[in-house]
């Protein structure tokens, strides 16, 4: 689309200050650099993470106010900047692009996205559906293919099984070939085994009830931890001895090695924003999203999204949605 025909300014949703309010305001459309494309937004995915950041507690993922938020987006090529090849005026994208460290966010009707952090979204899903998956599926990805090399014959623990990160895993392990175990609460059993867990009661079950159950006391080969504190420290007791691999999304706290070194297993700890915060790196998250792709267009995933549905204008309701406990799935803002 030439740069005539895209309207000088859109509407974003932007917040002045800490746990501030946002306020939908006309901003200019950027402009795209080299390597960069305009991307129309259809959707835009809320994260956790999102509502952290504008509460101003994580220090991890700062990103200086005024701002646009919002990291994960789907939408549609209108420009394509100088250097660019993979992507043309017309395709239909998907990726997680900003929100952090000073990059746009996707609560906003166009963004200046670099072409590294995009792939073509999955065929079979609508915007909202490809929406919700980038960052949950990049972590899930990031640590139990690039790091633990999860594959068949290999028996994984997923904590946190129904979570967005955790239901992802689930089905890239399945795809695997891994035989997929995943804790949650009895409410949550039929979710993950629809998604092709062993659901497990954490609330009435130790580490050890688990390894015993599950493994003959052998130990996982793979326990990925989406949950962080004292969860890291019982992964740390479920894995195999010598051979298995504990990865953690949320890994911030301080925590003893012991267990692990006992048991001559080791550790990964997964960082997703790295890319976006350094630069660095950004192309691989590109080629994760492409064979994401490719796993929901063979009909082995599919991302679970809350019913409830959100415009621009009641991005801070999604924000409440999100931090409620009462959201099943993924908020996602439909932003076209």
């Amino acid at each position: 689309m030439p740069r005539s025909l895209v309207p000088a300014t859109m509407q974003a949703a932007v917040v002045h200050e800490t746990d501030g309010p946002f306020e939908v305001l006309a901003r200019p459309v950027p402009d795209v650099p080299r390597g960069h494309v305009l991307v129309r937004i259809g959707a835009s995915g809320v994260n956790p993470l999102d509502t952290k950041i504008r509460a101003g507690v994580a220090a991890h993922a700062e990103h200086p106010l005024p701002a646009v938020l919002g990291m994960d987006m789907a939408g549609v090529v209108v420009q394509v900047g100088v250097g660019v090849t993979r992507f043309e005026v017309g395709d239909e994208v998907y990726g997680l692009v900003g929100g952090v460290g000073g990059l746009q966010g996707t609560l906003a009707e166009y963004a200046a996205v670099d072409a590294d952090l995009l792939a073509h979204k999955p065929k079979r899903l609508s915007m909202r559906e490809s929406a919700a998956l980038p960052l949950v599926s990049i972590t899930a990805w990031e640590g139990l293919i690039d790091r633990a090399r999860a594959s068949s014959g290999h028996k994984v623990l997923v904590h946190g099984g129904a979570g967005g990160v955790g239901h992802v895993a689930i089905q890239i392990a399945r795809a695997f070939g891994a035989d997929v175990y995943a804790t949650a609460k009895p409410a949550q059993f039929d979710v993950v085994r629809s998604f092709g867990a062993t659901p497990i009661d954490y609330t009435a079950s130790t580490p050890a009830d688990h390894v015993h159950a599950h493994t003959a006391d052998e130990g996982f080969d793979v326990v990925y931890d989406t949950v962080g504190g004292a969860t890291l420290d019982a992964s740390f007791v479920s894995v195999r001895r010598y051979t298995g691999h504990v990865v953690s999304a949320l890994g911030w706290g301080t925590h003893s090695l012991a267990p692990l070194s006992f048991r001559g297993a080791t550790y990964s700890g997964v960082f997703t924003l790295m890319p976006m915060l350094s630069g660095k790196g950004r192309a691989h998250h590109g080629h994760i999203l492409a064979r994401i792709a490719e796993l929901v267009d063979a009909g082995r995933l599919r991302p679970l999204l809350d019913t409830q549905r959100f415009t621009l204008g009641q991005a801070a309701d999604a924000h409440a949605r999100a931090t409620s406990g009462r959201a099943v799935g993924r908020v996602v803002v439909d932003i076209a």
